[in-house]
């Protein structure tokens, strides 16, 4: 029987009444604690979302933290070891990575920071690849992979899916190959088992889906499309459902379009709803209950859903400062 369940299915177990995943050979039960922080001043505790912001006017190191249970402004964390725009960010329950992007050149470092604290980030090693181009990143508690990107050269774009174990330092190691050579994919969506990346530029827009399961290298495989062609959009998930939200779409222009998938399954996106204003390579974290999106076009808007019901994004607070070409984490999202 157990050969008949698909890896990354969901179970809700009611004799422990928890929610499980299956992992190709067994069940494992999903942890829904959220690591709850709050900052002076706000109304309540909840989960913690890095901001590493962009651009405007020059490149920014500048890294906002925010409550995603009470909203409001966000408050300076500290800063990065670059001062870069186009990177990935991805999370653990304790760390957030920050990975790539563009200064006057194309970078490979990869720093963090402890985020129930805050303070300046540290050096944890080097992709494979110097890139950026609003690089493709996901993660469970354990592994964060960095997927895509562009840099000047004859390459250019890129297929690569780098990985790195979060809990440690070094270097990061090959994990497999996109379904494309691509720029742009964003931050992907995940479950514990299962990351998604979607859409991107090849150089052409697409709207292929792709999707890994992170415990076991090697290639990534087709899971549905886009609503439209699509790149630098945003994902968020909690353990079941990823949104992806904003970036452009066809034609190239700044979009306001969210989008859904059911993690565990393969298909195509669906119509979620309508961010505020349109969006494009904008910042997306996620709660167990929420997602939070940064416009990122040169202004502070934040913007929330419930991940659970469909319908459009409304008001949620503010990043300390006006940016572009930003990316976003946090220490409750769908993989962990």
């Amino acid at each position: 029987m157990s050969a008949e369940i698909p890896a990354g299915a969901m179970r809700f177990n009611s004799d422990s009444q928890k929610l499980e995943y299956w992992n190709g050979s067994a069940w494992f039960q999903v942890h829904t604690a959220t690591p709850n922080l709050a900052s002076a001043g706000d109304r309540s505790v909840g989960a913690r979302a890095i901001i590493h912001m962009g651009f405007n006017p020059a490149n920014k190191n500048t890294i906002n933290a925010l409550n995603m249970a009470s909203g409001g402004t966000a408050i300076d964390f500290g800063n990065s070891t670059i001062t870069a725009r186009q990177q990935g960010s991805c999370a653990s329950s304790s760390r957030a990575l920050r990975a790539g992007g563009f200064t006057s050149s194309y970078q490979d470092v990869i720093d963090f920071v402890t985020i129930a604290s805050t303070g300046d980030a540290t050096d944890f090693g080097n992709l494979t690849q110097a890139r950026g181009g609003y690089l493709g990143s996901i993660s469970n508690n354990t592994r964060g992979l960095f997927a895509g990107g562009y840099a000047d050269g004859p390459a250019r774009r890129f297929n690569i899916i780098d990985y790195v174990t979060i809990s440690s330092t070094g270097d990061a190691q090959d994990f497999g190959d996109l379904t494309a050579t691509k720029s742009a994919p964003g931050n992907g969506v995940a479950s514990p088992v299962r990351g998604v990346f979607f859409g991107g530029y090849t150089p052409t827009q697409v709207k292929t889906i792709d999707f890994i399961t992170i415990g076991t290298l090697g290639n990534a495989q087709d899971f549905g499309d886009c609503t439209s062609t699509v790149r630098s959009g945003a994902g968020a998930s909690n353990a079941t459902r990823g949104l992806y939200m904003g970036g452009q779409r066809s034609p190239a222009s700044s979009s306001n379009v969210m989008e859904f998938i059911t993690i565990a399954s393969t298909g195509n996106a669906q119509d979620f709803g309508d961010l505020d204003a349109v969006s494009d390579m904008g910042a997306s974290a996620a709660s167990s209950t929420r997602a939070i999106h940064h416009r990122a076009l040169g202004n502070t808007d934040i913007s929330y859903v419930m991940i659970a019901t469909q319908g459009n994004s409304v008001d949620f607070g503010d990043t300390s400062e006006s940016a572009e070409q930003t990316s976003a984490c946090s220490n409750a999202h769908g993989g962990l």
